[in-house]
């Protein structure tokens, strides 16, 4: 016997405005009955996963644990653009002078997680 994972919870202060961050990141809709102001939202995505985000009244004080990995369709480099714009912020630069390597960033509310190269970018780094 094994256990599926059913959610990633992400404790935070602004629970659907942080889902809406994450909705935007991934292209993926928010659960169609939560609304703003409500202590609980979920972006749905792919395959059944659920982002789950969970008000709560004490502030994020430390790096994250566990994180989420992203792989762009894109280029990495376009994604970090990109999440930039949607109010992402530079944590840390792990790219490399041959292409490998990552982005660290964070949400509006501090969560790390990285932005990895796309297949493209790792298909252009192995020819």
């Amino acid at each position: 016997m094994v256990s599926a994972v059913q959610n990633v919870a992400i404790d935070c202060a602004d629970a659907y405005g942080l889902a809406r961050f994450w909705s935007a990141v991934t292209g993926r809709p928010l659960h169609p009955e939560h609304r703003p102001g409500g202590r609980e939202t979920q972006v749905l995505l792919a395959e059944g996963l659920v982002l789950y985000f969970n008000q709560v009244p004490e502030a994020k004080t430390a790096k994250n644990r566990i994180h989420l990995c992203l792989r762009p369709e894109t280029s990495r480099d376009q994604e970090v653009d990109r999440l930039s714009g949607l109010g992402a912020t530079l944590v840390a630069d792990h790219r490399n002078p041959d292409g490998s390597g990552w982005v660290v960033l964070a949400d509006p509310e501090g969560n790390e997680f990285c932005v990895l190269r796309s297949e493209s970018d790792r298909a252009a780094t192995t020819s």
